[in-house]
């Protein structure tokens, strides 16, 4: 199990990433980097913002990292919620185009080029759901 958000978990979930051929497929026109922020939520466990930041690149996620804010903010999307939020979408609990346009995720970059490869971000979605994940306020 890895505690979300980790360095743990995202390695994890870059492995589930790039070992989906489902992904690859979905995903074979996306060129892009993404920043993923889960905003600090103190009173769940989560003491400050993280950055996850993805260079993912014709179905490939070339890279990964927590990064920083001031170099996630570069990345070509970014997109915001709180800690709460992000477990509702890795929960399958919020699918996260329809979270942007009723503005549950804010997004910073083009959306209509989000909507044009929403199986990609569902296929991403359905893999963050398959990372064995501990959530800090789920802690024993």
């Amino acid at each position: 199990m890895h505690e979300f958000p980790s360095e743990a978990w995202l390695a994890e979930y870059v492995d589930r990433i790039n070992s989906s051929p489902a992904y690859r497929e979905a995903a074979a026109t996306w060129e892009g980097d993404v920043a993923l922020v889960v905003e600090a939520e103190p009173d769940k466990g989560v003491a400050e913002d993280v950055w996850m930041w993805f260079d993912l690149w014709h179905g490939d996620c070339r890279a990964a990292r927590i990064v920083p804010p001031e170099e996630g903010g570069r990345a070509r999307f970014v997109v915001r919620a709180p800690y709460s939020r992000w477990k509702e979408v890795i929960r399958k609990e919020l699918e996260p185009v329809k979270g942007m346009m009723q503005g549950k995720l804010r997004l910073k970059g083009d959306l209509p080029a989000i909507v044009r490869h929403v199986k990609a971000a569902r296929e991403l979605v359905n893999l963050a759901g398959t990372v064995p994940t501990d959530f800090p306020d789920e802690a024993a």
